[in-house]
């Protein structure tokens, strides 16, 4: 199990990233936009670099949903590879099944 802060300062990530969405999207699409000129798109590069860190997609981490572990965590279920495991031995997760060849 993660340490619980781990956990909820990845929560408090998703709720900056989905708060500065809108704003992030738009400064980067003028950063990039070879038709503006080089003034605006230095601005936008400035106030994109004024944006709070966390606020940053890329600087969130996909844990699982019930131990908090960050690493082998499959998106389709959103769970480590662990509790996949341990869930699919179970039968709890439908048309899983043990690999037999």
């Amino acid at each position: 199990m993660a340490k619980k802060a781990l956990i909820e300062r990845e929560l408090k990530r998703e709720q900056l990233v989905a708060k500065f969405a809108k704003k992030h999207a738009e400064l980067k699409s003028i950063a990039g936009d070879a038709k503006r000129s080089d003034d605006e798109r230095a601005q936008a590069r400035l106030a994109l670099q004024k944006l709070p860190r966390n606020a940053n997609p890329t600087r969130q981490r996909n844990r699982c949903e019930m131990t908090g572990r960050p690493r082998g965590t499959f998106r389709q279920f959103g769970l480590g590879r662990a509790k996949i495991r341990e869930l699919a031995f179970e039968g709890q997760i439908p048309g899983i099944t043990k690999a037999s060849w």
